[in-house]
């Protein structure tokens, strides 16, 4: 059984839960950007929450089925429409031999995210079916979707009318608060600078996708005079080459941060400000270009205890679908 893409969309791809494991030879873990959205969707359709399926960016594709299968839509508002009729978002509807599917304006959020039953059975390459375009691997022929695809999907059925209530997703919010543990340069930055780091807010630039975030807006960082060691160059923000960790925030020359996500790099250059902590990485996945944001300075501890809340909230929620 096959689904056919009639049109692809902004930035169609095959995601699953990661590729983990090999990022020390440069492959990052990669995967849907909002796991919660991505297990959600999967669960919601009968699948495993790491089974892989279509992650949409801005724009939604146009498919055809040619088998009846089970769909659900979860993540960004992104309005699924069956042969014209709008369905609702984060509840498995049925679908039949030679339906279409397509979507509507985006009402939220960045990336929808579209389970099918049975799963899209690409070829899993290194552990995933996930797609690192940067790379050419895993996914569909390693990129995004064409017009003409044919995506091979799984044996599975799902059961339609299943549904998460909202009060078990991610409230939206009018600013995002990202919380930063501050890393092991922030000693390379004036105290004044980064007290004001935190203070000042930010907006999410045109430049923001899979490799990495920018904000925009706020003012350029002043750095602690140095002489710089050998390799690293004379722009202030240059370091001796280190590992980036997924969620690092670098600021080039001290101007724009990026946090870095799914698909991005694993070293470099650049001095890393912090790391956003892995709790509210879902949430950047949502963001829009020229959405409000402050990064909000936490400690370790509240880090741990974000992520185990964050981990005891998607609980709740796969409970409440298998019951």
């Amino acid at each position: 059984m096959t689904v056919k893409v009639i049109s692809p969309g902004l930035a169609t791809s095959v995601q699953d839960l990661g590729r983990p494991g090999y990022y020390h030879i440069g492959i990052p873990e990669g995967g849907g950007m909002d796991r919660f959205a991505t297990r959600i969707a999967n669960l919601l359709v009968g699948n495993e929450p790491g089974a892989a399926l279509l992650e949409a960016t801005f724009l939604g594709p146009e498919l055809e089925f040619t088998q009846p299968v089970t769909v659900a839509v979860t993540g960004g508002e992104l309005p699924p429409k069956l042969n014209g009729e709008e369905k609702p978002t984060w509840e498995s509807f049925e679908v039949k031999a030679g339906d279409r599917l397509s979507f509507g304006y985006l009402k939220g959020g960045a990336r929808a995210y579209i389970a099918i039953s049975g799963g899209i059975d690409v070829p899993v390459v290194l552990g995933s079916r996930t797609t690192y375009v940067l790379g050419a691997l895993g996914g569909f022929e390693g990129r995004v979707l064409k017009a003409g695809d044919e995506l091979p999907i799984g044996q599975g059925a799902g059961k339609a009318g299943k549904s998460l209530p909202a009060e078990y997703r991610r409230p939206d919010k009018a600013q995002a608060e990202l919380r930063m543990l501050p890393g092991l340069y922030w000693h390379r930055v004036t105290d004044a600078a980064g007290k004001r780091f935190f203070e000042e807010t930010w907006k999410v630039a045109p430049e923001a996708d899979r490799i990495g975030y920018r904000f925009k807006g706020g003012t350029p960082l002043d750095f602690v005079p140095r002489e710089p060691p050998f390799g690293a160059g004379s722009d202030p923000s240059n370091i001796v080459d280190a590992c980036y960790p997924y969620g690092s925030v670098q600021v080039p020359s001290g101007t724009e941060p990026i946090v870095l996500h799914r698909d991005a790099v694993s070293g470099g250059g650049y001095m890393m400000l912090g790391v956003v902590i892995s709790a509210d990485m879902d949430l950047i996945a949502q963001l829009q270009p020229h959405m409000p944001a402050r990064f909000v300075e936490v400690t370790l501890d509240q880090a741990l205890t974000a992520r185990a809340d964050a981990t005891a909230t998607r609980k709740r929620a796969e409970d409440y679908l298998a019951g």
